[in-house]
């Protein structure tokens, strides 16, 4: 079996080059980050999220042309974000973003660390090179999720969704259930797309465990979920190839 632990590419953004390098300095002594682009501003960042995959991100909040709360507030799916700031008046609104935690300029390598323990307590052994299967194969799909100090070993042919609260995901599988710190985001970005799809911010269902598809809800294990508005679009297409 081929595991690795997860890796995290980050990227800066601030328009303060000082600001740029003193973080980068402290991202030095974290081997599981790396710094993949250094920005000025937020349309710079917008231009690397939109070609690359990043985990962890930066932000400045007062930036020109756009700020990082308005920044964050315009992505989909934004990464998970540090803000670092020189101001403490936008901490209200930068936690109902969910952001991971809200550093204030001058920015001390010790509540640095702090801030990137926020991340390594929620790392969890993920599966390298995992090949596709099919239902009913001898050798299915599976993922390890960290749970009452021990990973379990999750068969994803057998989970029916996953249910996210804050920085918990409940694993409803065909069993029981499985309580996990992790959030959904990074959840997502492990399983098979072609086997799972996101229905709500909060929800991530097995395709091949949906019974039924009505106005506003997936059926799923005899349980109605919620489909969310932002995610009505990648339901519609689900139902568009299923009937093709």
């Amino acid at each position: 079996m081929n595991w690795r632990i997860k890796m995290y590419k980050c990227i800066i953004v601030d328009d303060e080059p000082i600001a740029r390098r003193i973080i980068k300095n402290h991202l030095v002594h974290f081997s599981e980050f790396s710094v993949e682009k250094e920005c000025s501003n937020a349309l710079e960042a917008m231009t690397v999220l939109s070609k690359q995959k990043i985990d962890i991100m930066f932000c400045d909040i007062q930036m020109p042309q756009i700020t990082g709360i308005d920044f964050i507030r315009s992505l989909n799916h934004p990464p998970k974000v540090i803000f670092t700031t020189a101001y403490r008046d936008y901490a209200v609104d930068a936690f109902e973003l969910n952001v991971v935690d809200y550093l204030v300029k001058p920015i001390s390598f010790e509540r640095f660390a702090k801030a990137i323990n926020k991340i390594l307590e929620n790392k969890e052994i993920v599966i390298a090179d995992v090949k596709q299967t099919e239902i009913g194969d001898n050798n299915p799909n599976y993922i390890f999720l960290k749970a009452d100090k021990k990973h379990h070993k999750i068969n994803l042919n057998e989970i029916l969704w996953f249910e996210s609260l804050g920085d918990y995901i409940l694993v409803y599988t065909e069993t029981g259930k499985i309580t996990t710190k992790e959030r959904i985001g990074v959840i997502a970005e492990m399983l098979p797309k072609e086997n799972f799809i996101r229905i709500h911010r909060s929800f991530i269902v097995s395709i091949n465990k949906i019974n039924s598809i009505g106005p506003g809800f997936v059926e799923a294990g005899k349980k109605k979920l919620p489909i969310g508005r932002l995610y009505k679009s990648e339901v519609n297409e689900l139902l568009k190839s299923k009937n093709n």
